[in-house]
């Protein structure tokens, strides 16, 4: 199959597949001891696992581009043979590759094939280009530690990660975003802004809110619950540790297990909560419900724990300790797609609160489940219903769903056009009848409520993350931990400036002062490294008049303003929510 254009996927991913193998290559020439792992095409370029210290590729990774290109120009033929199993076995043992003679022992067919470009073979389905030379534009982008075949308890490989296109514009403007991601960074801005940290002494996966950052975290959580107490939920708070028989009826313990902290106290096992829905279970259970009741929405800001391999932990993305705006709705069937619709139009509101774009998607049942599969149709049908009522726009994902109900998902997109998993919708039937969940119908007959469970941001954590590289770190002024920083020209306008961030603070404002005897370009830029929406300028001519010049952050000026009228032009901005200051 040839790649010849920049158009279609296929033809991409094959360009990308043919770079990782030249990359092979070269760092085979380069350290011959150097063990293949593996080498695929992925959604924004390549990578390739070797068998090698880290260090040594890491201070290599200009010579290894260097040697691609060697390889390149010598235009190599990449051809395909078939081999049988017993051959290609044979043939990796005497190249001493264990890596890929233990693919090779996974591998049930009799024959498999390889594909060799010069003195480098590989084990691969392929397709590829044509030869080496046909690759022009890449760039080598990093290099990671990643555990052979992903499992914690493997060798730790070296992964060094490139990307290609096929001109060099597509290439400088991929690698345009990938600088322009870097400066964004999650990490990097909540250590500079001091907003987070994640020790090693408290534990991988979890996180330590730093003042603003707590502060920035509990805007957006009341901003949440006001939003849903106007859309008719209820809030409602469960524990942290509950039995482990819970878990087993939910189906939990069978299907989830490997994600679970259990432990034993006397005679018992206990779970550290992975999900919030059996305590909300139990709420709906604690009494009788009458359809007159329903549907009932239970809203929890819950904190849950999940057990993840330490090589896909990543900053507030993925933990293991967060919390979800979680909520659970109760309902009779007829009610179902009306209260999903509503869900929808709750999660793009959202979406547009905090200006990200959004993707859906619908997926259906895996090929581990709970329940009946007419129940899963009825699930699936009520999804499609509301999105197609709501008229959105979605893709399927076979076999993508809960264990326990098909869900649909919403991706955001960031400013850089990247998607992250966000709101989630899924519909239940299993787990109302594992609970044996019903509500009295008008003729008195015990019946069967529906679950619907659902988030409209997610992981508040993965959020703050996502919002944190957004934004890059410069907040709307609704949602900065500090709207205004007092700068005094010099220490005789102390008084004034107290005086005035004392009405701020009085009025709701997050203010702040920095009164240092320091020249007030040096409190100018620390501002502005800050990110501090607006910063009110004090010297001599301001205290005499009584007035403030108050420069906001993207460094316009507006002179001479009242102290009040300043005050009410934030905090109107901060009611409107607006995205600019």
């Amino acid at each position: 199959m040839k790649a010849t254009d920049s158009k279609g996927d296929l033809n991409l991913e094959i360009l990308r597949h043919s770079a990782s193998h030249i990359m092979a290559q070269a760092v085979k020439r380069l350290f011959p001891k150097a063990k293949l792992g593996i080498g695929p095409a992925i959604k924004n370029g390549f990578y390739y696992d070797f068998g090698i210290d880290g260090t040594v590729l890491s201070q290599n990774l200009d010579r290894v581009q260097k040697e691609m290109r060697k390889i390149i120009k010598e235009d190599l033929p990449i051809e395909k043979e078939v081999l049988t199993k017993e051959k290609a076995t044979k043939v990796f043992r005497q190249r001493e590759e264990p890596y890929k003679v233990q693919l090779l022992e996974e591998i049930e067919d009799e024959t498999v094939t390889v594909y060799r470009q010069g003195e480098f073979v590989d084990l691969c389905r392929g397709p590829h280009l044509e030869s080496t030379g046909k690759l022009r534009f890449f760039r080598l982008t990093s290099v990671a530690g990643a555990y052979w075949r992903g499992k914690e308890g493997n060798p730790m490989l070296t992964r060094i990660y490139g990307t290609s296109f096929y001109t060099e514009k597509e290439l400088e403007d991929y690698l345009g975003k990938i600088e322009e991601a870097k400066r964004r960074d999650h990490r990097k801005l909540g250590r500079e802004l001091d907003l987070f940290s994640i020790s090693s002494e408290l534990g991988a996966g979890l996180v330590i809110y730093h003042p603003k950052g707590a502060l920035l975290r509990d805007i957006i959580e009341n901003f949440e619950k006001e939003e849903h107490l106007k859309r008719g939920y209820q809030l409602v708070m469960s524990p942290h540790i509950s039995r482990a028989a819970l878990w087993k009826t939910s189906g939990h313990l069978d299907f989830y297990r490997k994600n679970m902290y259990l432990f034993s106290s006397g005679d018992e096992e206990w779970v550290i909560k992975p999900m919030n829905c059996p305590a909300h279970i139990l709420i709906y259970k604690s009494k009788v419900r009458s359809y007159r009741d329903l549907p009932l929405r239970y809203f929890e800001l819950g904190t849950v724990y999940r057990r993840e391999e330490s090589g896909v932990l990543r900053g507030l993305l993925r933990l293991r300790g967060f919390t979800q705006d979680d909520a659970h709705i109760f309902c009779i069937p007829s009610q179902l797609v009306e209260e999903v619709g509503k869900v929808l139009q709750f999660a793009i509101f959202m979406m547009d609160t905090f200006d990200l774009g959004y993707h859906m998607t619908l997926s259906t049942r895996p090929a581990e489940f709970i329940g009946s599969p007419d129940h899963w149709e009825r699930a699936t049908q009520a999804l499609k219903d509301a999105l197609r009522e709501e008229g959105l726009d979605f893709q399927m994902a076979q076999g993508e769903g809960a264990f326990y109900g098909p869900k649909i998902d919403i991706q955001m997109e960031d400013v850089l056009g990247r998607l992250w998993q966000g709101p989630t919708i899924q519909v239940d039937f299993n787990l109302p009848e594992r609970f044996d969940l019903r509500y009295v119908a008008p003729n008195g007959e015990r019946k069967r409520v529906v679950m619907v469970h659902r988030v409209v941001l997610g992981t508040i954590e993965r959020f703050l993350g996502i919002l944190i590289e957004h934004v890059g770190g410069a907040f709307p002024l609704w949602l900065s931990p500090v709207q205004v920083r007092i700068l005094t020209v010099t220490e005789k306008e102390n008084s004034f400036a107290e005086n005035l961030h004392q009405q701020m603070v009085n009025k709701g404002v997050r203010s702040e002062m920095d009164l240092r005897n320091e020249l007030l370009g040096f409190k100018v830029r620390q501002a502005e490294l800050d990110k501090i929406p607006y910063m009110l300028i004090i010297g001599q001519k301001e205290a005499q008049k009584g007035t403030v010049t108050a420069r906001k952050r993207n460094g316009d000026n507006l002179r001479d303003i009242k102290p009040e009228d300043f005050i009410q032009t934030v905090t109107e901005a901060v009611k409107e929510k607006r995205i600019e200051i």
